[in-house]
C-alpha cells in the first residue's frame, strides 16, 4: 500500500468523529421532535430548540466525518480494486449528501414551530401541512442515507476482508451486518409497518454494528493498517 503512514491515524480520527456525531445526533433530534402528530411535534420543537440545533450540528459533523472517511478509505483501498473503491466512494458521498438534506429539513422546522406556537397553534392549518412535509422529508432523507451507507459499507469492508489490512474477523463483523442494513429502509420506503418484535429483529444489525466504528477508529489509530503480509494483487 502506497498510502502515507499517517493516513490510518487520520482515518481513525475521522471514524471516531463520525461515530460520536452519529451517536449524539439521533437522540438529540428525537428528544426535540418528540412523538405524536405534527401539531404535537411542532410544539415540542418550539420548546426544545436547543436540543434540535445540537442534533443538527451533530448530524453535520457526522456528514463531514463521512466525507473525510470516504476520501481516506479510497486512498487506502483503491489499489485493491479501483472500480469498487470508486463505487463505494460514490455511495458514501451520496449518503453524506442525504444526511445534510435531512439536517436542512430539520433546521426549517425550527422557525416553523416558533411561528406555529405564536399563532396560537391553529389546527388544522397550512403550518401543519408544511410541518408534515418537512418531517416526512427529514425521515425520507435519513432513510435514503442509511440505504447508501449499507451499500457502500458492503464494498469497503469486502475490500478490507480481501486485503487483510485489518484482521479478517473485524472486517467480517461489518461485512455480515451491512447487507442486512437496507432491509428496514426498504420496508420504510414501501410503507410496510411491522409489529415491535419483528421490527427489533430487523433493527438488530444496526444495534450490533453500533460500537463497530468506534472500535475500528481506535484500531486504526493504535494499530494502523497491516500491509506486511504477502503482496496483494490489484483487482483482487
Amino acid at each position: 500500500m502506497d498510502s502515507n503512514k499517517n493516513t490510518p491515524k487520520f482515518l481513525g480520527i475521522a471514524y471516531l468523529i463520525q461515530f460520536i456525531g452519529s451517536l449524539l445526533s439521533d437522540p438529540l433530534s428525537s428528544a426535540a421532535i418528540g412523538v405524536g402528530n405534527t401539531a404535537e411535534n411542532l410544539v415540542s420543537i418550539s420548546s426544545n430548540v436547543l436540543f434540535l440545533r445540537a442534533g443538527i450540528i451533530a448530524e453535520i459533523v457526522t456528514a463531514i466525518g463521512i466525507i473525510v472517511m470516504t476520501v481516506l478509505l479510497f486512498i487506502v483501498l483503491q489499489h485493491q480494486n479501483k472500480t469498487l473503491a470508486l463505487v463505494a466512494l460514490s455511495f458514501w458521498l451520496i449518503e453524506a449528501s442525504f444526511l445534510v438534506f435531512s439536517s436542512l429539513a430539520a433546521n426549517a422546522l425550527i422557525p416553523l414551530s416558533q411561528e406555529y406556537v405564536l399563532a396560537g397553534s391553529p389546527d388544522p392549518s397550512v403550518m401543519i401541512t408544511l410541518g408534515t412535509i418537512l418531517l416526512e422529508t427529514k425521515e425520507f432523507c435519513y432513510a435514503i442515507h442509511m440505504l447508501f451507507f449499507g451499500l457502500g459499507g458492503i464494498l469497503w469492508y469486502y475490500m478490507f476482508y480481501k486485503s487483510q489490512y485489518i484482521p479478517r474477523a473485524l472486517a467480517l463483523w461489518a461485512l455480515v451486518l451491512m447487507p442486512l442494513m437496507p432491509i428496514d429502509v426498504l420496508l420504510f420506503l414501501l410503507g410496510i409497518g411491522l409489529d415491535s418484535i419483528l421490527r427489533m429483529a430487523i433493527l438488530f444489525p444496526l444495534i450490533a454494528y453500533l460500537p463497530y466504528e468506534g472500535i475500528l477508529g481506535i484500531w486504526f489509530i493504535v494499530k494502523g493498517i497491516d500491509d506486511s503480509g504477502s503482496e496483494k494483487k490489484q483487482g483482487e
